[in-house]
């Protein structure tokens, strides 16, 4: 049952994932995942529910995982599931799991095929599965149907991005055999966080629906588009298996059976299928655990002694204290410099799409508005050409002025970026009348 003496290391994961997910933060913290990222259709939902052998996962056209689906398998004698936003209650029932998915997903998102990142934790327990955690993510699409919106790909893709681009993460890329590997998805956007192929874990489905006469032998023996940790195909229950209720366990059966007596795929036959892609995942993941372990406790250190100093700094709090007083007041007064410095740049958190604000404005004002109120204005010439050299000479003080500050002066009329050598004044009139 995976790697012997580390069967730990893997429920220890799922209690800082539970813990994060309870108080709603990572702590800044990576903790090492798989994550199954694949186009709509191409199988992710059956192979995971080969792993639990349970029909459990909701079924239909479109989108259909709009949630990420954090499923932690327990290996355990009794067999039943636990939702984290359902404590203490245990579903024995899985068309109740189906149902509460569903009911969960709709309350977030509500039932117009919207997405959320915010996940839902689901633990199965079963004698029949190995210690593993996997992140089931929604499928890539490129069309919006009904009422979603009109950038779901991109929403969906941002999403997907969130997850695998941490180093922490492996990448489960589910891939059908039926279509072009050249094109699929889930592999071209595991290659953009992954250019070397060193986190990513490569899954072939529906091999039984590929052409007569054709098969996914280079692609299963890692010389088509090589990956470090390689490719291991399945074959999945068709749709009319899954509507007839077919047992996962004859459909493990009948998997075996294709790859043994298929003439591509029976030389490698012992590394192809669902038990040995459980098996392989649960390796996989507990090394990669067992690797970042260190790191991930040596933050987890760095964080508890900071958060201890903070916490003795409040020991001996007196509201009444008048250092503390003058300290927030100075917190508060650089936030607003920060905040006003992020507004005028435009690279604050909350963006104004319905009028311009901040730095946009000032822009505008000076680059649309500034020339034309310039030429509008009478002015006697010879004494504003005075009063632009003196406002020059004094704003750069003792600094000698420089050429070409005073080639700027010559031409003030027609200047429509000023800057502080430009005519200052006319600039500091034109702003007191209009800001």
């Amino acid at each position: 049952m995976g790697n012997r003496g580390m069967e730990d290391l893997i429920p220890l994961i799922n209690k800082l994932q539970d813990a994060f997910s309870s108080i709603g933060q990572s702590c800044n913290l990576d903790l090492p995942q798989i994550a199954v990222v694949g186009g709509q259709s191409a199988g992710k939902s059956s192979v995971l529910e080969n792993f639990v052998g349970r029909d459990f996962l909701p079924r239909g056209s479109g989108i259909v995982t709009r949630r990420p689906l954090i499923l932690q398998l327990v290996n355990c004698k009794a067999e039943y599931a636990e939702f984290l936003h359902c404590k203490g209650r245990k579903f024995v029932d899985f068309d109740e799991v189906r149902m509460e998915i569903e009911a969960e997903t709709d309350r977030l998102t509500g039932s117009n095929k919207g997405i959320s990142p915010i996940p839902i934790n689901l633990r199965v327990y079963s004698p029949n599965v190995l210690n593993l955690t996997l992140i089931d993510l929604p499928g890539m699409t490129k069309v919006a149907v009904g009422d979603q919106p009109q950038d779901i790909e991109h929403q969906i893709r941002d999403m997907l991005l969130q997850f695998i681009t941490k180093e922490s993460c492996l990448i489960l890329a589910v891939t059908p055999a039926n279509t072009d590997l050249a094109n699929s998805d889930a592999l071209k956007i595991a290659k953009e966080v992954d250019p070397q192929g060193l986190r990513t874990i490569g899954v072939i489905t529906k091999l039984d629906l590929m052409d007569e006469g054709t098969d996914a032998r280079d692609i299963l023996e890692n010389k088509l588009l090589p990956l470090r940790r390689g490719y291991i195909g399945v074959v999945n229950r068709s749709q009319k298996d899954i509507d007839g209720k077919k047992d996962i366990r004859a459909a493990l059966a009948a998997e075996r059976k294709f790859f043994l007596s298929h003439p591509a795929y029976r030389h490698i036959a012992e590394r192809m299928g669902t038990p040995h892609l459980q098996k392989t995942l649960n390796q996989q993941l507990t090394n990669h655990i067992r690797d970042t372990l260190p790191g991930l406790r040596s933050k987890l250190q760095s964080q508890m002694l900071s958060l201890e100093k903070e916490v003795e700094e409040y020991k001996n709090y007196r509201p009444d204290d008048p250092t503390r007083k003058t300290k927030a007041l100075l917190q508060m007064v650089q936030q607003f410099g920060v905040d006003f410095e992020k507004c005028i740049e435009g690279s604050g958190d909350q963006v104004d799409t319905s009028n311009l604000s901040g730095g946009a404005k000032i822009n505008r004002i000076f680059h649309e508005r500034f020339p034309f109120e310039l030429v509008k204005m009478e002015f006697d010439e010879k004494e504003l050409r005075k009063e632009i050299s003196y406002a020059i000479k004094n704003i750069h003080g003792v600094r000698q002025v420089q050429p070409a500050c005073q080639k700027t002066i010559s031409t003030p009329h027609f200047c429509s970026s000023p800057s502080v050598s430009c005519p200052f004044s006319i600039i500091y009139i034109f702003l007191s009348f209009h800001l």
